[in-house]
């Protein structure tokens, strides 16, 4: 049995609706997997959940669908943020693409002391978001944003608890069943966080240290992992 093509529309959703498909969009559907008028597929837009959609008009550089029944509920994911340091080439889509697929709400991208890059593609990180979401089965997208230093997001920072995954740590983890509430993950560059970073974050009452196993990870396999260990004591995989 065929999966079933799943697209992320940037138009409201509901009974009746008209939804103009882009030239993009378009030339995936009728070029690549050759689809025609009165073929169905499944769409969402981060906000109506998921719904069952009907081709009524195929083209070169566009298209139109129409909305017949909402087939799931938006579903939001756990209060949950992750925050790592942008890694070099395709690393950094990997740790966006599997971030969407574990359940993170916001993605951000964060440059600390020892991060070699100076910017990124946030448009391609949100494009990777949304491939991601529509792979996964999700109804919701979560945002990605821009680059922002470390230091100047921890002087605004509130009540939200940090999950610092620490390299250097070595002692007993925290039961992170003790504390509800929303969370943050934060995952570091290749050449780990320094020493003023570390003394910074040590010293906020809402961060907690968090071992990751006696292997130094490399920064993407740290942040699944880190995903991994908070869904599974506290999310939704509950």
């Amino acid at each position: 049995m065929a999966s079933v093509i799943r697209l992320y529309v940037d138009h409201p959703l509901a009974i009746g609706q008209l939804v103009p498909l882009t030239v993009e969009q378009s030339h995936y559907l009728f070029r690549v997997m050759r689809k025609g008028v009165g073929e169905k597929l499944e769409i969402f837009n981060g906000v109506d959940g998921e719904w069952s959609a009907k081709v009524i008009q195929s083209g070169k550089k566009g298209g139109i669908l129409l909305c017949e029944n909402m087939s799931k509920p938006l579903m939001l994911p756990p209060n949950l943020w992750l925050m790592f340091a942008p890694l070099k080439k395709s690393r950094s889509e990997f740790v966006v693409e599997k971030a969407t697929e574990m359940g993170a709400s916001q993605i951000m991208p964060v440059k600390t002391d020892f991060t070699n890059l100076e910017c990124i593609r946030q448009d391609r990180l949100e494009s990777q978001a949304v491939e991601a979401a529509e792979q996964c089965g999700s109804t919701f997208v979560p945002a990605v944003l821009g680059l922002q230093k470390l230091s100047k997001v921890l002087d605004v920072w509130g009540d939200r608890q940090i999950m610092f995954c620490d390299e250097t740590f070595s002692g007993k983890s925290l039961d992170l069943s003790r504390l509800s509430g929303p969370w943050a993950i934060l995952i570091g560059p290749e050449g780990g966080f320094s020493t003023c970073e570390r003394k910074r974050l040590k010293a906020m009452v809402q961060v907690h240290r968090m071992a990751l196993g006696p292997r130094i990870l490399r920064a993407e396999t740290a942040a699944v992992a880190a995903l991994t260990l908070w869904q599974s004591t506290i999310g939704d995989w509950e």
